[in-house]
């Protein structure tokens, strides 16, 4: 094999590319990783639903994973941006903005995405810090608090209701606008006691604790904690321009194993999406899973490679 060439190229160095690496590195297989340094969570003090790491900060989940992949020589971590990507199953060449272009026989793409929280000023200065976007990171401290949900999609109503059931007895529901509400959905709104305030949201301001939603009309909605679910999309459009299969919410269609529709190509974390499971959460720990799933299906693969067998599928 080339020795210029590398086993397998990560493109992102959160929790999914980490692990695949990991992987790899273990298997003394010869990996670079290149890490944009964009991650999603960077706002979050805290991740929880992470086995003994509850509460731990993701940064630093970050780091002590730099740190042990340091332990594998055969694994290299470089700061910097994948512009490009081409070529095919064994022989793939990835261009990186300092102009670098590296080669490997396989790729995962771990790029994450991004959220865009809507455009009320304040809103995303608030990000997750003392607004939220999913009451499974953040519901248990929020618990007991009043609450707020902005939110301008009728399916997206069921937070609230969720976050009532579940959190407060004191939930606000902003629709920043009018909304048309499934029937079912506003029979149980009221049935809980939840306002529905669909006033234009013209400011979200406040500290941690003690945020302020504004609303067109000059009134102000005072509240501990808000969630917002914001719209996202990919970090990166590599994988569309590799060719792979991309799904209506814009994540990259994989199977079971990670495999994109583009041989030789996995994708994992957000990035990606198994169509059987369309509401599957986004959390570190699966992102660190669906990175260890990539990996072994791949080292599987990259072995039969090895030994001039057939693929396994």
């Amino acid at each position: 094999m080339d020795g210029d060439m590398y086993d397998v190229i990560v493109v992102g160095g959160g929790p999914a590319g980490l692990s695949a690496a990991l992987v790899f590195g273990r298997q003394r297989r010869r990996v670079l990783v290149v890490d944009g340094g964009r991650v999603r969570n960077a706002p979050a003090t805290e991740m929880h639903m992470y086995l003994s790491r509850d509460g731990f900060p993701p940064a630093r989940l970050l780091e002590i994973g730099r740190e042990e992949l340091a332990a594998y020589p055969s694994v290299e971590l470089r700061q910097g941006t994948v512009l490009a990507a081409r070529g095919a199953k064994d022989d793939f060449e990835v261009e990186l903005a300092d102009g670098a272009r590296e080669r490997a026989r396989r790729l995962v793409l771990a790029t994450g995405q991004v959220d865009e929280p809507y455009d009320i000023p304040g809103l995303a200065e608030r990000f997750g810090r003392g607004v939220f976007h999913c009451p499974f990171c953040h519901g248990w401290e929020t618990t007991g608090r009043t609450l707020a949900v902005i939110t301008t999609e009728p399916h997206e109503a069921m937070l609230a209701l969720y976050v009532a059931d579940r959190f407060s007895d004191d939930v606000v529901l902003c629709t920043h606008g009018p909304l048309d509400l499934p029937d079912e959905i506003a029979k149980k709104l009221d049935e809980r006691g939840i306002q529905v305030r669909s006033e234009r949201v013209t400011e979200v301001s406040g500290e941690p604790g003690d945020v302020t939603v504004h609303f067109a009309d000059g009134s102000a909605l005072r509240r501990q904690a808000v969630y917002h679910r914001a719209p996202t999309r990919q970090h990166s459009e590599l994988a569309a321009r590799l060719g792979c299969e991309i799904l209506d919410d814009g994540t990259v269609r994989v199977n079971e194993l990670q495999e994109t529709t583009v041989p030789g190509v996995a994708a994992a974390g957000d990035t990606a999406k198994l169509p059987a499971v369309p509401d599957a959460a986004t959390l570190v720990s699966l992102g660190a899973a669906d990175g260890v799933r990539a990996a072994l299906w791949m080292e599987g693969d990259l072995f039969r490679s090895d030994l001039g067998m057939t693929p396994a599928r």
